[in-house]
Formats: structure tokens, sequence, C-alpha cells
């Protein structure tokens, strides 16, 4: 009990801190400050498209690690792996190198009429970069723990691949979804290293919230807190309900 004190001690002394230390007499005003809003509008934003994006490719590529047997598989999990221990900027000047206009792709983007650099594109890219592998992860555990003969016995009674991925596959998987979108957003809410790299920091096109407060940290303490305050209880709250009624892990 007294290391798992310590544990959770450690754990929560920081949140508290925020708590503690948070400016309540002024933090409505400093929370309804133009540029607040618009670093929380962008955030909400940008994590939400970076979610939708990562649902679309995670959740097939996460059924094809989970259900196809193919050469390097186990490279290719590896590689989708590789962003959890990445260090964010490490994978904001790989998106650069690969997405910029200097970039592998950046030739074929230019004549497309697409710069990606320092705009609000780059950072749902950034996002959902560093947010893909949680989704895949959490996804590609329920399905491997799913009883397949289910899907077989829809198989022999007629149901095409699509019908059985989505009438049974999909809502057997749902609460591995569910947890796998939660975990996403809530990383991509607070994704920096790469955004700060790929997208740049610039007030009301790529500066969300976690920019926000690294800038009001040098000027603005109390503001930061506040700021931090904000991301705080907001994932706490997101993960509290979807906890409680889509994923079944108490």
């Amino acid at each position: 009990m007294v290391p798992a004190a310590i544990g959770l001690a450690f754990l929560v002394l920081p949140l508290a801190g925020l708590l503690v230390r948070a400016p309540w007499g002024t933090l409505a005003a400093r929370l309804t400050a133009p540029r607040t809003l618009e670093a929380l509008r962008l955030s909400l934003v940008t994590s939400t498209a970076a979610t939708a994006a990562c649902l679309l490719a995670g959740v097939p590529l996460a059924w094809m690690l989970a259900r196809v047997a193919f050469r390097g598989r186990r490279v290719v999990r590896a590689l989708v792996t590789v962003p959890l221990v990445l260090p964010p900027v490490v994978g904001g000047v790989a998106l650069l190198l690969a997405l910029g206009p200097g970039g592998l792709a950046g030739p074929w983007l230019s004549t497309l009429g697409v710069t990606l650099p320092s705009t609000s594109a780059a950072v749902v890219i950034a996002e959902a970069f560093v947010a893909m592998p949680f989704l895949v992860i959490c996804v590609e555990g329920s399905l491997r723990t799913t009883d397949t003969r289910i899907e077989e016995a829809a198989a022999i009674l007629g149901a095409s691949r699509w019908t059985v991925f989505r009438r049974v596959t999909l809502p057997l998987v749902a609460p591995g979804v569910a947890a796998g979108a939660v975990l996403c957003w809530a990383r991509a809410l607070g994704e920096f290293g790469a955004t700060v790299t790929f997208a740049g920091n610039f007030p009301g096109r790529t500066q969300t919230m976690p920019l926000a407060v690294y800038l009001a940290l040098e000027s603005d303490p109390e503001a930061a807190v506040a700021l931090s305050l904000v991301l705080l209880l907001v994932c706490v709250a997101v993960l509290a309900c979807l906890r409680g009624r889509w994923v079944n892990v108490a």
C-alpha cells in the first residue's frame, strides 16, 4: 500500500498543484479572452478532425493486423507503434521532410497547389500522426479477443465480407473502438511538439491550447495555469463520461 500511495501521490500532486495555484478570481476573464477562445476552438476542431481521420484509416489498419496473416506483419505493427515512443519534435521534423515544400511529397503537392506547413490542416496531420497508434492498439486488441465463429457463421449464411465487417465485427469491437477514439482524441488535444514543428505557432491558424499555454508561460504564468486547467477539465470530463457509458473496463 505504501508504494501504491506514493505512486498515486506522484500522479495526483501535479494536478492538485494546478487546482491550488489556479487564479480563480480572474479565471473567467482570462478564459473568455478572444485569443484563448480561438485557441480552444482550434484545439477542439483539429483534435476532432484528427480523430475522425484516425478512425477512417486506423480501424481498417487494426483489422488487417489482427485478421490478415502476411509476411512482415510484425514489422508493420512495429512501424505503427513508432509514434508512441518517437519524440514529438522528431515526428514534426519527419512530417516536414515528407510533406513540406522540399519534402518527399512536396513537388507532388505543389503541382496540386497544396502547401501544408503553417496551416490548420498541418495541425490535424500532426495530431493524427501521434494519436493514431492509440486507436490501432485498442481496436486490434479488441479484434484479437473477439470470437471469430460469429463472423464465420454470418459468412456461411451468405453475408458478404463488407456486411460481416459492418454488421457483425464493428458492433462486437465497438467498446474497443470507443476506447481507442477517446485516447486518440485526448492525445491529439494535448499534442505540442509535432504541431509546433510542422505547423508552427500562428494565432488563429495553428496555435492550439498547448501552444498557447507554452507561450503564456513565458509572459503570464497565471494565464498559463488557467489554460492548463481548461485542458485538464476537458480531458477529465470526456474520459469520465465515455468510460462509464461506452468503455466497460471498470
